[in-house]
């Protein structure tokens, strides 16, 4: 069974440096498996890590881990824009892991919706890779009435953005109303679903991603709220329906 130190792995979770683990240690505030672990310097199997406790409570997910947020407007994935960013969304100890946690490809201020981030550098780039072409949905509503043409142009695979030379890949528009559809993508361009609908003469008033492969946002998760998936909810990212 693989193994690792304890205090290397908390500290990695952001509990703290190592000389604040031993303290944590020594005053008997380190559970394994229900038993008090007082030595910081202990080797576990990593097998057992998922039966830690501090204080009392379960220790935060483990290196590998993924999870789903629901991005409310108004926060940002990066610092190229301003406001807030999504890691304040989380608890302010998971901003001192390491590896940190990064967002799963970006949704801008004003887009809403499944939000994936990982510590798993792997599987970021595996999800994101333009090989991957895995099927991104976006709920847009719009400030014209659709025209009825824009279906054919999407899918055409010849709509050239502007400012660029290469023709965006096919995509796929479901219309739900004179002024909302939803777009189904498999790139990644910057501001690329605003900026479809501005090649078409349209303009996107709200935007909301729902889904990410076979991966959907659930109903009843709140904007600004998240959870941690599962291994086999993370594989349903990589199911194209």
């Amino acid at each position: 069974m693989k193994t690792v130190r304890l205090d290397k792995l908390l500290a990695n979770l952001g509990y703290g440096s190592r000389r604040e683990i031993a303290i944590l240690a020594r005053n008997g505030r380190i559970r394994l498996d229900g038993a008090v672990l007082r030595e910081a310097d202990a080797k576990i199997g990593i097998d057992e890590a998922a039966t830690l406790a501090v204080d009392g409570e379960p220790v935060d997910p483990l290196p590998g881990f993924v999870l789903m947020m629901h991005k409310p407007v108004g926060v940002t994935c990066s610092h190229k824009e301003a406001g807030p960013l999504v890691s304040k969304l989380l608890p302010e100890r998971w901003r001192r892991r390491e590896p940190a946690i990064s967002t799963v490809g970006r949704l801008d201020k004003e887009t809403s919706g499944l939000l994936l981030l990982t510590d798993d550098g792997a599987l970021l780039h595996r999800i994101i890779s333009p090989k991957a072409e895995i099927p991104k949905n976006y709920r847009a509503t719009l400030a014209r009435d659709l025209s009825g043409e824009e279906a054919a142009i999407f899918a055409s695979g010849g709509l050239m953005l502007e400012d660029e030379d290469k023709p965006l890949l096919p995509a796929r528009l479901d219309v739900v109303g004179p002024r909302e559809a939803v777009l189904t993508i498999v790139e990644g361009r910057y501001h690329q679903v605003r900026r479809m609908f501005a090649a078409v003469g349209n303009h996107v008033e709200r935007l909301h991603r729902e889904r990410i492969g076979g991966l959907n946002l659930p109903a009843d998760l709140a904007a600004g709220d998240w959870v941690v998936l599962a291994p086999g909810e993370v594989e349903k990212v990589f199911i194209v329906t």
